[in-house]
């Protein structure tokens, strides 16, 4: 509660609209944020409930108190806050991530192999568009914040 009242401070101090992800679905949108912090704790899975860390190799699992434990599927990637060293490595505050993004955030630790094939050319094209929308977007709420400030 205390950080969304900071945000929402410095969002009105700045003049910006306060504008939810939660009522349109947009939850990758703040998925992204959390993993363009934290893409250093990045994590493929490796076997049943197991995950290896990208950068350093650690084996590492999910809490049994994550939400995520009991989705009742593994994500592929996750990103983490923190690891609690008990009998095992557990990555506590843990979400979902689409690997693209690893790629996006922090190239100069990750990349993607593609098997060039029908697949994933429309997974490309597709999320080339999807990128292209979105910087429209950001694009015309400066243009209107600018427009804002000079009224």
């Amino acid at each position: 509660r205390e950080v969304r009242t900071q945000l929402s401070d410095i969002m009105k101090m700045l003049k910006m609209d306060v504008v939810s992800c939660g009522a349109g679905g947009e939850w990758d949108i703040v998925r992204k944020v959390i993993c363009s912090g934290y893409f250093h704790n990045a994590a493929k899975i490796k076997g049943i409930g197991e995950y290896l860390n990208l950068r350093t190799g650690i084996k590492c699992i999910l809490h049994p108190s994550s939400s995520i434990y009991g989705l009742g599927y593994t994500p592929d990637y996750v990103v983490y806050h923190e690891l609690v060293m008990t009998t095992k490595e557990y990555m506590q505050v843990v979400t979902t991530v689409d690997p693209y993004w690893l790629a996006e955030l922090g190239p100069m630790f990750f990349s993607v192999k593609e098997n060039y094939g029908r697949e994933s050319t429309n997974k490309l094209n597709k999320e080339k568009a999807e990128k292209l929308e979105l910087e429209r977007k950001f694009e015309e709420d400066r243009l209107r914040m600018l427009k804002s400030k000079h009224e």
